[in-house]
């Protein structure tokens, strides 16, 4: 696909239209991608995603603040941390398909790096990092809200998915939790990993994944959804 036809598409996906679309395009572009073509007439998203950082950081900031005014700042900080990290953001980035427009060498691709939740959270801030310098801060915090904020609750449940069915099957003494390594497939670099997750020996999820921690927080996951329990505020 055309870099052009890339930044078209993903502006109407995440409902922005760039003023300088050269913002965008370094926001999707792996140091890999310009090292292979020796490009230097655009940044990688390095420096936006040090941006992006910043941002997403005092929105969050300032929703937690506001939003619990009687959580203490260790607490405060705690919380952030949980919802701006890796793999919530990787989960944003998922939710937008955002592996698909990320510029990457050769290498880094057949290595799995449009897959990888490092690449894919850093990705997700350099844009927030490219609509700030675009639009200002008020187009950077409606992306945010629109992103990040949105969907919260189930966000966090798919980060902790583990911890909180281990929470939820204990509340019946006695009920057992397991998880099977059922497959694991491809090349040493990308590997893909089959997961079954059993209930009192009763299979009911099984999810791949590019590590087996992945592979069991999805079928955590999914088990958490069919026990009703969805996250939601």
């Amino acid at each position: 696909m055309e870099t052009s036809d890339l930044v078209e598409k993903l502006e109407d996906r995440i409902d922005y239209k760039f003023k300088d679309s050269s913002l965008l395009v370094s926001g999707l572009t792996h140091p890999s991608y310009m090292n292979e073509r020796k490009i230097n007439k655009w940044e990688h998203y390095q420096r936006l995603e040090y941006l992006g950082d910043a941002v997403l950081e005092l929105v969050m900031s300032e929703y937690l603040y506001k939003e619990y005014p009687s959580m203490p700042e260790g607490e405060l900080s705690k919380t952030r941390a949980s919802m701006v990290c890796e793999p919530a953001l990787a989960f944003c980035a998922n939710k937008l398909n955002l592996g698909e427009f990320v510029l990457l060498g050769k290498g880094e691709d057949a290595t799995g790096g449009r897959k990888r939740d490092s690449i894919l959270s850093d990705v997700f801030e350099a844009i927030i990092g490219a609509i700030y310098l675009d639009g200002g801060f008020e187009a950077a915090v409606k992306h945010i809200y629109r992103f990040v904020m949105d969907g919260i609750g189930e966000r966090t449940l798919f980060v902790d998915s583990k911890s909180i069915l281990q929470e939820e099957i204990q509340k019946t003494p006695g009920r057992t939790i397991r998880y099977e390594l059922v497959s694991e497939d491809g090349p040493e670099h990308d590997k893909e990993f089959t997961v079954a997750l059993y209930i009192d020996e009763e299979k009911l999820a099984q999810e791949k994944g590019h590590s087996k921690k992945n592979a069991e927080q999805k079928a955590a996951f999914e088990v958490l959804k069919s026990l009703g329990i969805t996250g939601k505020k």
